[in-house]
């Protein structure tokens, strides 16, 4: 007998608490092991910014090349959580151990290429009109941190199969120990502390290093001795690269990898483009963004939640609990990143002095944080979203609306407000610098999450009216 209209008003709230109840238990130790990961960036800004001012600016510019590789990467990796979350969901388990294997095939194939692309994309410093000493810094910086880039690509493919097994716990142990041992190598290194020799910036660059192989080597200990693995163990065979495979994992990952490089590369050239304003304007930059990405990692870690759950239910042939985790986690995620934009607005100068005791960089980083709590929202809601429509296995939609609202509308929109003063009555006639780049990106960031919010409606309602089965990329 159907329910009463009254049974399912009540129904609805309790299964919403359950649902974030159960997304909040997988993303918690995400949210933690991405925070300590993100870290690894902080304590690199933080270290330099106390050692000079020349080491921060050096230092941001090598960390916005290092930042923008890693994400692409981490997207294109990230073709392996909808495989298996599906497969889970199925009960199929016996076709992860071969997905996993692939993906690492396809993870060091990858993890080399952006070593080469990294170097070659840090020529770029050499035009910018940069100090000598703050171009020589910031190429080292990419030189070095590039030798970690192919652990770096494997990491990501086992903490996606991990968390698609709903183990979210060891990435978050092993973020934490990575973060201590980063702090520790980056203060003897960076400060010369107990003989060792004095490399300032660059001391950063080789605990990141470090600690890019550490992470890999840790995850595959956990694993060889958890007992969550042992039915997916994908390491009791050898077995070559099979190309269809890879073929299908590559059409899966590499939208999302331009999907991240779009974002992260609209972010990662504002400092480029500000440092023509010098030290301050770059040095202003990267402490807000860096901490909007800490802030960042928690709407990222409940879109990683989400994706499992959806990938799941639509695993097992349930497109309707599939749509409700979707929009419940998407909800979710705006909640939280209301409470990190107060606490951005109310702290803002706090936090900028935290990072630098050079005045004039903190108060312009404070400025610069007031817009990054503006956009909190929008920023939330579009990587929830698109999380949730990974879990459809559908990337390429996505990945043109952020191409769109990123290099559309917030590198075009920031260079006219950053560096074309006038050309709007009203506006300033002089240059914007870095809160012209700023207010881009808040414009920029709605279009993403009013599109991929469009987008996931779409999915979600052509799924159920479909036969449970395949797909149908968008």
């Amino acid at each position: 007998m159907p329910a009463s209209a009254s049974t399912r008003a009540l129904a609805w709230p309790a299964r919403a608490r359950l649902e974030i109840r159960a997304l909040w238990q997988l993303a918690w130790p995400i949210l933690i092991g991405q925070l300590a990961t993100v870290g690894l960036s902080v304590v690199a800004v933080v270290m330099a910014g106390h050692a000079s001012a020349q080491d921060l600016a050096g230092v941001s510019l090598g960390v916005s090349i290092w930042h923008i590789t890693t994400t692409t990467l981490l997207g294109v990796m990230m073709a392996i959580n909808p495989i298996v979350a599906h497969h889970v969901g199925a009960g199929s388990l016996d076709q992860v151990p071969q997905a996993v294997r692939q993906a690492l095939w396809k993870a060091l194939a990858m993890g080399l290429v952006a070593m080469l692309l990294a170097n070659l994309a840090a020529l770029v410093f050499a035009h910018l009109g940069l100090e000598p000493r703050v171009q020589a810094l910031a190429l080292d910086f990419v030189r070095i941190t590039s030798l970690g880039l192919p652990a770096y690509a494997g990491y990501r493919v086992l903490y996606g199969y991990s968390a698609s097994l709903n183990q979210t716990k060891p990435m978050m142990v092993i973020a934490l120990t990575a973060l201590l041992l980063n702090g520790l190598i980056s203060a003897l290194l960076v400060y010369g502390l107990a003989g060792l020799p004095r490399l300032g910036g660059l001391g950063c660059a080789w605990a990141t290093v470090v600690c890019m192989w550490f992470n890999l080597l840790a995850l595959l200990w956990w694993m060889r001795r958890s007992p969550a693995y042992r039915s997916t163990w994908a390491f009791g065979q050898f077995e070559w690269p099979h190309w269809p495979t890879l073929a299908e994992q590559l059409r899966l990952g590499l939208p999302i990898g331009v999907t991240y490089f779009a974002e992260t590369s609209a972010f990662g050239l504002i400092a480029l483009l500000v440092a023509r304003f010098g030290t301050t304007e770059v040095a202003a930059h990267q402490i807000a963004l860096n901490f909007a990405s800490l802030s960042f990692m928690l709407p990222m870690s409940m879109g990683v939640a989400i994706l499992t759950r959806v990938g799941q239910s639509l695993g097992a042939g349930d497109p309707r609990s599939a749509r409700f985790r979707a929009w419940v986690g998407i909800a979710a995620a705006l909640g939280f990143a209301a409470l990190s934009a107060l606490f951005m607005a109310l702290f803002n100068q706090q936090i900028a002095l935290a990072y630098t005791s050079d005045p004039a960089v903190a108060a312009l980083a404070a400025q610069l944080l007031l817009l990054a709590a503006l956009f909190q929202l929008t920023d939330a809601s579009q990587v929830a979203t698109s999380c949730a429509i990974r879990g459809y296995k559908v990337t390429r939609a996505p990945m043109l609306i952020h191409m769109l609202a990123f290099w559309g509308v917030s590198l075009p929109l920031g260079c006219l407000l950053g560096l074309a003063p006038g050309w709007l009555p009203g506006l300033p006639d002089r240059p914007m610098a870095a809160q012209g780049f700023w207010i881009a990106l808040v414009v920029g960031l709605s279009v993403a999450a009013i599109g991929l919010s469009a987008l996931l409606h779409r999915v979600a309602e052509q799924r159920l009216k479909t036969a449970p089965g395949g797909w149908r990329p968008v």
